[in-house]
């Protein structure tokens, strides 16, 4: 009667393979031939010429270099620099791989009474003095927060736009008001006046952008395509274009006379809450509340790069009007940014707060409006923060309504417009009494340092 054969799994089988196989090698440990000296130093020798060759050659150089200035900074035995260099080891003398690198070649030595003069550290320059700037006027005349702000190109009046759906347009000089323009449903979020054409584009809360002719105070023409609500306008300072954007993540590009969505910028990933336009490369910038810039190429239609530095939302950009940079604001910091790769420059730290809009004039100033009704005024260059101010709300309004929404320059850049809270738009001029022994610059960079690094 034949003996059932007895099945073992896979992993009993290996493992009784192990066994023999460690049986069968087990008396030959410790048994292998002497190691000699010799072919294990050439053998090391070729692996480091093959490996770096290409260095030894500079190493070698570098020691003989070395050695010849220890022995010519010796007083008692002075040598010349051919003394120096026969002296010094040639490089394949020893070696038991040949080497057939470059001979190292002498340096002239130094004269005998030169010094070696410490490298400075680079020093930060000092900002510019720049006035402080004061509480001029004061105008009510909307019935609801003033949402945004722009001054048209011959400097006589300027436009607001606020959440009782009316655009109004006041004399610069007097802060009178001219007209009223009625027709949005919503609050109005954006305004913007065209230097070539007599047109003022507005944008709202209720999805609409507007044409207005100035000449016959009504609308001509509407741009149709956002998804929600409209936030943000820019204009293009040489082409016949208009750029939107809002809270469907989108920037929209628009010939201003057909109508037409030139190209939908779609990127951003949550509400694009702000918009700048220039004639250089990039021409178009959008801050958007997923942290990002993106600069974007407007013949294409496309994002050519992404700026992930802030670590929370983008309410506001501005670009410089003759520097080649911009700077943008969240509640993080405001950062300075170089055109047009989007190369990082500077913080300014400092404001902390949630920083609506940015303005900045000809002169390097640069002001940044916060949600708490705070206005921090900068220099542009060095980033130093030159007077803080506070808005005082409207009598009879509440402490909490003190933001500022919106704000620009005049075309002087002498008066700076804010739009606030409480339903009022403000003036601020320089202070002519103000000198700069009256108001010093407090400039300490070693505080700075430490704030930047």
């Amino acid at each position: 009667m034949s003996e059932d054969v007895i099945k073992h799994s896979v992993h009993t089988l290996v493992f009784r393979s192990l066994k023999r196989s460690h049986d069968m090698f087990l008396a030959n440990q410790g048994m292998l031939p002497p190691i000699d000296d010799k072919a294990e130093k050439v053998l090391k020798l070729v692996k480091a010429r093959d490996s770096y060759g290409q260095v030894m050659g500079a190493v070698r150089k570098a020691q003989a270099l070395k050695q010849q200035e220890s022995v010519t900074c010796r007083p008692e035995t002075p040598l010349t620099t051919a003394e120096t260099v026969e002296t010094a080891p040639l490089p394949s003398e020893g070696a038991v791989v040949p080497y057939s690198g470059p001979t190292p070649s002498p340096s002239p030595a130094p004269p005998s009474g030169a010094l070696t003069v410490p490298r400075k550290p680079p020093s930060m320059p000092k900002p510019k003095w720049h006035p402080p700037w004061k509480l001029m006027r004061v105008i009510s005349g909307h019935l609801g927060w003033v949402r945004c702000v722009a001054v048209e190109p011959g400097n006589e009046w300027f436009a607001t736009g606020a959440a009782d759906r009316v655009i109004k347009v006041w004399d610069l000089a007097s802060g009178k008001l001219k007209v009223s323009l009625t027709g949005h449903v919503s609050t109005v979020r954006g305004v913007v006046v065209s230097p070539r054409h007599p047109y003022l584009f507005s944008c709202g809360e209720d999805r609409q952008v507007k044409c207005w002719d100035l000449e016959y105070n009504k609308v001509i023409r509407q741009y149709h395509g956002h998804l929600s609500a409209v936030v943000c306008l820019a204009l293009h300072p040489r082409l016949d274009v208009l750029v939107s954007a809002g809270r469907d993540g989108t920037a929209r590009v628009w010939d201003v006379r057909s109508k037409a969505n030139v190209h939908t910028l779609a990127a951003h990933t949550d509400t694009v809450a702000s918009l700048a336009c220039q004639a250089a490369e990039p021409q178009i910038i959008t801050g958007s509340h997923d942290s990002t810039i993106r600069l974007w190429d407007l013949a294409a239609g496309k994002s050519v790069c992404t700026l992930t530095n802030h670590k929370k939302s983008v309410r506001a950009i501005v670009i410089h009007p003759t520097m080649y940079t911009f700077a943008s604001a969240s509640p993080d910091n405001i950062k300075q940014w170089k055109c047009p790769e989007g190369k990082f420059i500077q913080n300014l730290s400092g404001h902390n707060a949630i920083v609506n809009c940015l303005a900045v004039n000809p002169e390097g100033v640069l002001v940044s409006g916060g949600d708490n009704g705070t206005m921090y005024c900068w220099d542009w260059r060095t980033g130093y923060n030159f007077q803080r101010l506070q808005t005082a709300v409207q009598p009879g309004s509440m402490d909490s309504e003190a933001g500022i929404f919106a704000m620009s320059f005049d075309q002087s850049g002498s008066r700076l417009i804010t739009a606030e809270a409480d339903k009022t738009i403000k003036i601020y001029k320089e202070d002519e009494a103000a000198s700069e022994e009256t108001h010093p610059v407090n400039w300490r960079p070693e505080i700075l340092k430490r704030r930047k690094f």
